[in-house]
C-alpha cells in the first residue's frame, strides 16, 4: 500500500508546477494541431479537439509512459479519410472503438517486446522524418503572408531561447503566446489566428453510442481501417515512448501503454472523438517545458476544455505565427544533428536504412510504412552480412575434411552447397560445424542434399561439431542420418 501512494505520489505530484505550467503549454499547441488533423479526415474541427481532450486525460491515467502527450495526429487522421468519405462520420467513431480494442489486445500479448526488433538507425531515421514533417506542416503558414507574420514568428523563437536563460520559472512559449495575443488584439495586428482554422464550437462533449447497424457487415467495412489505426498509433506512441524515456532519462511500461492508448481510444469513441495516438511534437514541448509527471498529459487534456468553454472567443485571436514559432523550436529539439556525423561514422548500410527511413517517411506522410520499410531493409541487410560461410577444405589420405564457418541458414546455403565436390568417389568425408551453427530448415536442406550425393558415390559421409541446437535441428529434419551416414556429437 505504501509503496502505491508512493508511486502515485512520484508519478502525479513530484513535479506540480512545471507540470502545471507546461501542460498548459501543450493545450494551447494542441488547438491549431487538432483542427488541422481534423481537416485532413474530413470531420468537423470540433471531433479531433474532443478527441485531443478525451485521449489526453484517459491516458493520463492508463498511460504506461508519464509525461507523454496523446491527442488527434495526422499520421491517423490519413488513415480515417477514406472511411469518413464512404461510409460516414458514425463508421468513424464505431472505428475508433474497434481500434481500442485491438489495441487493448496487443497490449495484453505484450506487443512492446517487438520494439527491440527496431534498430536504432530505423530510430533515428524516424526522429529526424517527424522534425521534417512537423516542419513541413508550419511551411503553409509562412507562404503569402505580410512581413508582420515573419516578425512574429522570429520574435517567438527569440523569446523561447532566450528567455529560459533569465526566467525558468514560466515555460518561455506560454509567456511567447500570451505577450504576441494581447499584443496582436490590442495592436489590430494583421495576422492569421487560430480562428482563421475552423470553427469552435464551446460544448462539451457527451456520451453516445455509435448509430450503425450491428452487424457482421459493420465489422467488415471499419475492421480494416480498425487494424491499421490500431498499428500505426501503436507504432507511433511506443517509438515516442522510447523518445520521452530518453529525454527524461527514465524509463516506461510500453505494454502498459498499449493498454492505454486502447482504453483511450475506445472512451474517444464513445464521445465523438477521432482515434488518436501519442504526439512527438507536444511530448517534446511538454518535455522542454519542465513537463515530467501524468499531471501535465492531464492538465493539457483539461485546460484544452477550459480553452474551448471558457476562453473560446480568446483562443480564436491567438496568432498562428506564434505557434508555428513553437512549432520550429519543437522541429529544431526533435532533429537528431548528430545524424549528420553518423552518416559518416556509422556503417554503410545503418546510413542507408536511416536515410531511406527518412525519406520514405517524408514522401508519404506515414510513419508505419517507413519504420516498417526500414526495419525490412535492416533485416536485409543483416541477413547480407551474415550469409558469407566460409569452407576450408582439407585434404586426408582417405579423403577430405571440410570445416564450416559461418551462420548456415537460407541465405548462404548456396555457398555452402558449392564448396563441394560431389562427383568423387569413394572416400571420407568430414564436414565440421565446430564454427558454425545450423539455423533453418534450408540450411538442414543443403547438408541433406550434400551428404546423400556424396553417398550416392560410395562415399563414406561424417558430420562432426555440431552444437546442440544445431543438432537437434538435423535429428528432427535431416534425412542423411536414416541413410546411414555418420552424425556425431560435438
Amino acid at each position: 500500500m505504501n509503496h502505491l501512494i508512493e508511486k502515485i505520489k512520484k508519478e502525479w505530484f513530484s513535479n506540480i508546477r512545471g507540470d502545471i505550467l507546461s501542460g498548459m503549454v501543450v493545450a494551447l499547441a494542441l488547438i491549431p494541431e487538432a483542427i488541422a488533423f481534423s481537416i485532413i479526415a474530413g470531420v468537423d474541427p470540433m471531433i479531433g479537439l474532443y478527441a485531443s481532450f478525451t485521449m489526453a486525460v484517459v491516458i493520463s491515467f492508463t498511460g504506461g509512459r508519464p509525461g507523454m502527450i496523446s491527442a488527434a495526429t495526422g499520421a491517423m487522421a490519413l488513415l480515417m479519410g477514406p472511411l469518413v468519405r464512404d461510409y460516414g462520420l458514425e463508421y468513424l467513431f464505431a472505428a475508433t472503438i474497434l481500434t481500442g480494442i485491438i489495441q487493448i489486445i496487443f497490449g495484453v500479448l505484450k506487443i512492446a517486446k517487438l520494439m527491440k526488433f527496431i534498430p536504432r538507425a530505423v530510430m533515428i531515421g524516424f526522429v529526424n522524418a517527424l522534425a521534417i514533417l512537423i516542419f513541413m506542416a508550419q511551411v503553409p503558414h509562412l507562404i503569402n503572408v505580410t512581413n508582420i507574420t515573419y516578425l512574429f514568428v522570429i520574435i517567438t523563437l527569440l523569446i523561447v531561447y532566450i528567455l529560459p536563460r533569465f526566467l525558468k520559472v514560466i515555460p518561455a512559449p506560454l509567456i511567447a503566446i500570451i505577450i504576441l495575443t494581447v499584443v496582436a488584439i490590442f495592436g489590430n495586428v494583421n495576422v492569421a489566428t487560430v480562428g482563421d482554422l475552423g470553427k469552435i464550437t464551446q460544448s462539451l462533449p457527451s456520451f453516445f453510442i455509435p448509430n450503425v447497424p450491428f452487424s457482421f457487415e459493420t465489422l467488415a467495412i471499419i475492421f480494416p481501417y480498425a487494424l491499421a489505426l490500431s498499428i500505426v498509433g501503436l507504432l507511433e506512441s511506443l517509438l515516442t515512448a522510447s523518445i520521452v524515456d530518453d529525454a527524461t532519462d527514465t524509463d516506461s511500461n510500453k505494454n502498459r501503454e498499449a493498454r492505454g492508448q486502447g482504453i483511450a481510444n475506445i472512451v474517444t469513441g464513445f464521445f465523438g472523438g477521432m482515434a488518436g495516438c501519442a504526439m512527438i511534437g507536444q511530448s517534446v514541448i511538454n518535455v522542454k517545458s519542465g513537463g515530467r509527471g501524468r499531471l501535465s498529459t492531464f492538465v493539457a487534456g483539461v485546460f484544452l476544455m477550459f480553452l474551448i468553454m471558457v476562453l473560446g472567443s480568446l483562443v480564436v485571436q491567438i496568432p498562428m505565427p506564434v505557434l508555428v514559432g513553437i512549432m520550429i523550436m519543437v522541429c529544431i529539439g526533435t532533429f537528431d544533428w548528430s545524424s549528420f556525423k553518423y552518416l559518416v561514422t556509422a556503417p554503410k548500410g545503418d546510413a542507408i536504412v536511416m536515410l531511406v527511413t527518412v525519406i520514405i517517411v517524408v514522401a508519404t506522410d506515414n510513419l508505419s510504412i517507413g519504420v516498417i520499410a526500414g526495419v525490412i531493409l535492416s533485416a536485409v541487410l543483416f541477413a547480407a552480412k551474415i550469409s558469407h560461410v566460409k569452407m576450408h577444405k582439407q585434404e586426408t589420405s582417405q579423403g577430405y575434411n571440410y570445416a564450416v564457418e559461418g551462420q548456415l541458414f537460407f541465405a548462404s546455403v548456396d555457398s555452402f552447397v558449392q564448396a563441394f565436390d560431389t562427383t568423387i568417389k569413394n572416400k571420407q568425408i568430414s564436414i565440421d560445424f565446430t564454427n558454425s551453427h545450423v539455423w533453418d530448415d534450408s540450411a538442414v536442406g543443403a547438408i541433406d542434399k550434400i551428404a546423400l550425393k556424396l553417398k550416392e558415390n560410395q562415399n563414406t559421409v561424417t558430420i562432426t561439431g555440431l552444437d546442440s541446437a544445431s543438432k537437434k535441428i538435423v535429428d528432427k529434419l535431416a534425412v542423411f542420418p536414416k541413410q546411414n551416414a555418420k552424425l556425431s556429437d560435438h
